[in-house]
Formats: C-alpha cells, sequence, structure tokens
C-alpha cells in the first residue's frame, strides 16, 4: 500500500479503482457474511459495518508494512482495508481450523499481528491502549512506523479512551485515533451519549483534530495521508473523527427499533462505492464487481470445505511452551537485598536487550514510590518511562508494545489496583495469543506489590493471585528471597508470555546472599525450603519464612515439617507438591490471602483428587479472615494469618 502524497496515488485512476475493488470486497464480505449469519452457518455475534467501507479503505490507504491498526468488534472492514486474506477470514467467522486464528477468534477477536493487524476487539475501546503501547513500539525502534487506532462513537465514553489519548499526548506518541462517527453507539444515539464534541476534547488533551467526510474515500485517504506524513516526520497523536453511517443494526438480529427508515434512506443515498463508482467508468466498475463477486464466491466455498478444529488441539496456544531452564545453585555472594535484586534484574536486562523498556507511574524521575528504580530513566534514555495515573492504559501499552515485540515490563503500583486495569490483563494480555491461534505472543512482565501488616487499610493491603491464577494464559509469581527475587523477575522479562510478578514490600529489605549475574530461576517450580517427613507445609512469598520459622520450633517437638516455597503461583508446580505429600502424608498450606477460594482451596483440592490415597490426615488451611483487611492494628492482626495459627495447625494436622 502507497504511503506517497502524490495526488495520482490518491486520485488517479489506479488508485481509485483499486480503492474501490477494496470497498466493494468489504461490501461483499459483509453482505456474504449476514447471509450465512441467517442461515446459521455463521455461529455468535455477527457486527457489520456496511456503509462504513470508505473509512476503513480510505484509512488504510496509505499505510505500509510498518503500521499497525486496532480495531474494534465491528472490524471485518478494517481488517480486509489492511490487507487480510477473506478466505481465511471467511473461515475463521465458521469456526474452522483454516480460520485467520484457526477458529479461535471468531467475528470479534479477527486479527493477524503479522501484517499489523493486532485485532478486532469484543471490549468497547479496549484496542485504544494497546495501540498506545503500539505506538511506543514504533517510536522506540524510529523507523517511522504509525498506528491506526479505530473506535466508535461510543467509545468516547469508556475511561480507557481518555487514558490512552492522554498517553499518547504526554508520551507524543505517532498514533491516529480515528473515530469512526456512525451516529449511534449500541443502540444509542450519539446526541444520549455526549455532550462534549471530539474537538473539544482533543483540545482538552492538548492533541490535533482533524474531521472527514467518512463516506468520501478519497476525502480520507487523503487527510490520513497528510497525517501518517506528519507522524513519520516525529508529529505527535492526532484524533480523528470520520463521519459515516452503518446500515445494519448494532448487530445481526438487532429489530433496530433506535432509527427511523427515513434516516437509514437519507445515507443510503450516500452510499460510498456509489459516490465513487461516479468517478470510475462503468465498465471498469462492472469488472470489479464481477471479480470481487468471484472472490467471495471461491472464499466461502473453500471455508465451507474446511475442516473444524481437533478437539485435541483445545489446549494448543494457550501459551507459549518454555524452555527447560535449571535450577540455579544456591547463591554464595555478598549479602544484598530484596530491592537490589528487583533493581539489579531490571538493570540486567535494560542492558542485555534492547527491547526491553519499564514504564510505571513515577518510575523514572522519582525511582518508584519505593525507589527501587531511582537513576534507571538516567542511564537508558527512553526505556525508562513516567506514565501518567492511567492503570488501563498502563497496562494496555504494555500488552500493544508485547504484541509489536518489545518487551515491556510495566508497573502496577499496589496490587489492590488490579481492578482498575483487570480488563488488559484477563480479556487481553491473557487471551491474545490463544485467539489469534498463537500468531502472536506476549513477552510482558507487569510487576506490583502488596503487604498487610502495617496497617495500609482495605485497599491497599490486598492479596489477589488466586483471582489471577484462575484466568488462563497468565503466570503468576509471587518470590521470597532476594536471590529468587532476582533470578525470577529476569526469567519473566525473558519469558514469552505475559507474567505478574508479585513483590511482597515488607520483603523489600529483607537480605541474603548475592547470586552470579547469570542466576536465573525457572518459572513454574517450586522450591524445598526444609526438608522433613512428618507433614508439608506449602507457601510462598513472606509466609515462606513464617513457615519455616514454625518448623525449625516444631521440630525441637519432634514434629518433621517439609516446608515447600511455590515461588510461582500459576502454574502451580504440583508435582514438587504431590511427591512430598506422597512422603509425609499430610498437607498444610498457608498464605496471606482470604482463605476460602484460595491457593490453599486450589492445592487441596489437589491433593484429594490426586494424592488421595496417600493422605493420613484431612488437608488443612491457613489464611485470612473472610472480610476486607482491617485498618486498626489489633483487627489487623486478628485478621492475618501469624506463626501461631501454621503451628496449630501443623500440629493438628500431625496430632490429631
Amino acid at each position: 500500500m502507497t504511503s506517497t502524497l502524490a495526488s495520482d496515488t490518491v486520485t488517479g485512476p489506479a488508485a481509485l479503482a483499486e480503492m474501490y475493488r477494496r470497498m466493494r470486497l468489504i461490501r461483499q464480505f459483509e453482505d456474504r457474511a449476514s447471509r450465512l449469519y441467517r442461515t446459521n452457518e455463521i455461529p455468535g455475534f455477527l457486527h457489520l459495518s456496511i456503509g462504513q467501507e470508505a473509512s476503513a479503505v480510505g484509512a488504510c490507504w496509505p499505510l505500509d508494512e510498518r503500521d499497525v491498526v486496532t480495531s474494534t468488534h465491528r472490524g471485518h472492514g478494517h481488517c480486509i482495508a489492511k490487507g487480510l486474506d477473506v478466505t481465511g477470514m471467511f473461515a475463521e467467522l465458521m469456526g474452522r481450523r483454516t480460520g485467520t486464528c484457526q477458529g479461535r477468534g471468531g467475528s470479534m477477536h479477527i486479527a493477524d499481528p503479522r501484517k499489523g493487524i493486532f485485532g478486532a476487539n469484543g471490549i468497547v475501546a479496549a484496542g485504544l491502549p494497546i495501540a498506545a503501547g503500539a505506538a511506543t513500539a514504533a517510536q522506540l525502534r524510529g523507523r517511522g512506523g504509525v498506528v491506526l487506532a479505530f473506535f466508535g462513537d461510543g467509545a468516547v465514553a469508556q475511561g480507557m479512551f481518555h487514558e490512552a489519548v492522554n498517553l499518547a499526548a504526554v508520551w507524543r506518541l505517532p498514533v491516529i485515533f480515528c473515530c469512526e462517527n456512525n451516529h449511534y453507539a449500541e443502540f444509542s444515539p450519539a446526541a444520549d451519549q455526549h455532550r462534549a464534541t471530539l474537538a473539544d476534547r482533543a483540545r482538552g488533551y492538548g492533541v490535533d483534530f482533524a474531521r472527514v467526510d467518512g463516506n468520501d474515500v478519497v476525502a480520507v485517504a487523503s487527510v490520513v495521508g497528510e497525517l501518517v506524513a506528519g507522524l513519520r516526520e516525529g508529529g505527535g497523536p492526532v484524533l480523528l473523527e470520520a463521519e459515516t453511517y452503518r446500515w445494519h443494526g448494532h448487530y445481526e438480529g438487532d429489530p433496530e427499533r433506535y432509527r427511523e427508515p427515513a434516516e437509514l434512506a437519507e445515507w443510503k443515498a450516500r452510499d460510498p462505492l456509489v459516490l465513487l463508482a461516479g468517478r470510475l467508468d462503468p465498465g471498469r466498475v462492472a469488472e470489479l464487481d464481477a471479480e470481487v463477486e468471484a472472490v467471495i464466491d471461491k472464499a466461502v466455498a473453500e471455508a465451507r470445505a474446511a475442516e473444524e478444529p481437533a478437539p485435541e488441539t483445545l489446549h494448543h496456544y494457550v501459551g507459549v511452551p518454555r524452555e527447560p531452564v535449571p535450577e540455579p545453585p544456591e547463591p554464595d555472594g555478598e549479602v544484598f537485598r530484596t530491592m537490589d535484586g528487583v533493581r539489579e534484574a531490571l538493570e540486567h536486562e535494560l542492558a542485555a536487550d534492547g527491547d526491553v523498556f519499564v514504564a510505571g507511574i513515577d518510575v523514572g524521575a522519582g525511582g518508584n514510590v519505593f525507589g527501587l528504580t531511582r537513576g534507571l530513566a538516567e542511564k537508558y534514555p527512553g526505556r525508562v518511562r513516567d506514565t501518567p495515573i492511567s492503570e488501563s492504559a498502563i497496562i494496555g501499552a504494555g500488552v500493544g508494545a508485547a504484541m509489536a515485540g518489545l518487551r515491556p515490563v510495566v508497573e502496577l503500583m499496589y496490587f489492590d489496583f488490579l481492578g482498575v486495569c483487570l480488563d488488559q490483563l484477563m480479556n487481553q494480555a491473557a487471551k491474545l495469543r490463544f485467539m489469534t491461534g498463537g500468531a502472536v505472543s506476549l513477552p510482558l512482565v507487569v510487576r506490583t506489590q502488596f503487604g498487610a501488616g502495617k496497617s495500609s487499610g482495605s485497599q491497599h493491603s490486598q492479596s489477589l493471585e488466586a483471582l489471577l491464577a484462575h484466568i488462563p494464559g497468565l503466570t503468576v509469581v509471587m518470590p521470597s528471597t532476594p536471590a529468587d527475587t532476582y533470578g525470577l523477575l529476569r526469567a519473566a522479562i525473558r519469558d514469552p508470555n505475559p507474567v505478574v510478578f508479585v513483590e511482597n514490600r515488607l520483603l523489600y529489605g529483607r537480605k541474603g546472599p548475592r547470586p552470579r549475574p547469570d542466576h536465573l530461576v525457572p518459572l513454574g517450580r517450586a522450591a524445598i525450603r526444609r526438608q522433613g517427613t512428618d507433614v508439608t507445609l506449602v507457601s510462598y512469598s513472606k509466609l515462606v519464612h513464617d513457615c519455616v520459622a514454625v518448623a525449625e520450633e516444631l521440630g525441637e517437638e519432634g514434629i518433621s515439617a517439609e516446608v515447600i516455597d511455590l515461588r510461582t503461583i500459576a502454574p502451580l508446580d504440583k508435582e514438587t507438591v504431590l511427591r512430598s505429600l506422597a512422603k509425609t502424608g499430610r498437607l498444610v498450606v498457608a498464605h496471606q490471602a482470604v482463605e476460602q477460594f484460595g491457593v490453599g482451596a486450589e492445592l487441596a483440592a489437589i491433593a484429594a483428587q490426586e494424592g488421595f490415597w496417600t493422605l493420613d490426615a484431612p488437608v488443612l488451611r491457613v489464611g485470612a479472615a473472610h472480610t476486607p483487611a482491617p485498618y486498626a492494628p489489633a483487627l489487623e492482626r486478628a485478621w492475618l494469618p501469624d506463626q501461631e495459627r501454621i503451628k496449630a495447625a501443623v500440629r493438628r494436622s500431625v496430632l490429631g
């Protein structure tokens, strides 16, 4: 696709014919998809963009292989305009193995990151933070790449829109936020959704604004061509409004009671294909129509003939298989702290790999709230970045940058803030490899911290690892020692999968021997901190040290406890736990998280299902009480598990 602004690349006969062909291809694809949906050959939901072809084709016209687009749940046209093959798209909509995403994405999630198509998205506005991340990658690489982020007028009400545009403005990213204003947010007219215009919003964020007739493909291509040229030369983000109209309802089957037939008829009179056909020779239009019809017929026939995914492939593409990493030798260097382990791991990977960058609130100038990254921004300019207080934008930017091939390490200041940005972890990072049929990997690390016991209150004390461990596709790591913090964080940064790395802030000052610089600790493997024969005591993070202390004390009473440090919560190293259980016959699990529905519950289920015949006593759990974290020190002490409660559970398991 051309990226020059020469007039003949937009208004010349060849350009006009090609634009028409692409718009006709979108129109025919959508029309055929509608018919296939009515005959139940396409399952699920289907959102069509008939009437919006000019905004898709015109906006993508100036793009080339350097560039990325993000899309919406109404994204077929954007994918086709960026060059996606319609045969694979039909197969994807039909749930076939030969589909663009091997039948794992479907209509709302169709994508091919290898072509710079970072995907349609079933979550309104979720593609915008991802676009900011892709634009960050383009900016850091300095090859002139730009990002085009499509969204509908309804997405403007979403917080992710505001966070993404503001972040792009602050970082001056090469991204065009293209609003296809089709006048309806699902079933609601735009007038019922907003009071401010997009132009006013652009001024509020300090970004440029442009507006174009979204039904005039030549006008769209010309305007976007100029914007792309400016971005390639170092310009900042632009908010573009392309006014258009969707002919069909919000989804196929929508009764459309919310608009008048006369309104639809008025917009159909401005059919973007008819407008462009008027600038072409009628004979050439007929040739193109016939050519496209043949392409669509062939694509549908091939998609219908394709096989469905085999059931045995169900677990494929949930994550990238990990290369085996041997357990490193015990460190024996000079004493250093957990906080040193965090900093040194980040610095090691920043130095070793130019694709690594760090971003988060105050991680640059302030060195983060605990000073862990202080000085790194000066040493690695542009690669250690402060962000606004915008958790969805921070995590989403990490997702987009990882999809673009970088290795972002983004910081979520407190574990409790997970709820603010959960979509970008749960619905984006965790699922994108699966939904693209393995077409993308997500080498993303989200660093965060927690730690109850200092009266931080209900919104700064939570241990939420079980929530994340329940989400397929995420790796969750919680180290307990300085050396493991260093080795596991380095392993996480090098891993091709999204990893949430959870540090305990009360361990930052804990000291231990410094490992060698090449120290790597394998993800997904537990460590035995103390050998024992009578009971298996499992924990992780800070509570491991309490468990070791309890085991030492009980050893003097003749109770031999084996202490296992999980280190990685998901995937869970159940093999190590089951081997220990086979030896001891008893299992006690202790964690700071609320006891119900936690990691202890999962281990109890594993013990009952896979270690039942080795159990000599009920599995016992020790965790926080089922209340929010209290503020008053007396209540917090009653809420948290401690050595006395762990000791009592172990005695009960062994002595009855």
